[in-house]
């Protein structure tokens, strides 16, 4: 991901409000991202509980997302996060939605997926697990690949009904 300012991650949000805008908390560690080693930029609000964003690269241009995380907990012992593909304690996943751009979204449509409750599926899926029995490991090239584009389709989704409006 090449690097973005604050005006650029400000300006990236196809679904933010100007309340949104105004509200928007850059990362903590803003000034110290990696942006070479980044496949997305993905944080959790620490001022606004619940809420986050996601910002990846759509043909070469960053687009953002605000994401709301739903209230609760699952009963399940573990859950998977459906961008990284990480197998998690159940409190380590969450479901996040976005409010969809353009006309459906000020009308109250969303889209909603399964994501590491702290957003970080971008270090997730970097980190070496111990292998099943039976289990091959795929390249991690080819998990941080996957991650990536499952990231991307999620904003693209959220994208659809404002590019089909235009």
């Amino acid at each position: 991901m090449h690097q973005l300012t604050e005006d650029e991650i400000r300006g990236a949000f196809a679904n933010a409000g100007d309340d949104d805008l105004r509200l928007l908390t850059l990362p903590p560690d803003f000034l110290l991202i990696d942006w070479d080693h980044l496949d997305f930029l993905a944080w959790r609000d620490p001022r606004a509980r619940g809420r986050g964003y996601l910002i990846a690269e759509l043909g070469g241009e960053p687009v953002g997302v605000v994401l709301r995380a739903a209230e609760g907990s699952s009963r399940a012992a573990s859950a998977l996060c459906n961008v990284c593909h990480t197998m998690q304690p159940a409190d380590q996943v969450t479901l996040f939605s976005a409010r969809k751009a353009g006309d459906a979204g000020r009308q109250g449509d969303t889209v909603g997926t399964y994501m590491c409750a702290d957003l970080s599926c971008h270090e997730n899926v970097r980190l070496a697990a111990p292998l099943a029995p039976n289990e091959v490991r795929a390249s991690v090239d080819v998990r941080i690949d996957g991650t990536m584009q499952r990231a991307e389709s999620f904003v693209e989704r959220i994208l659809e009904s404002a590019r089909a409006d235009a």
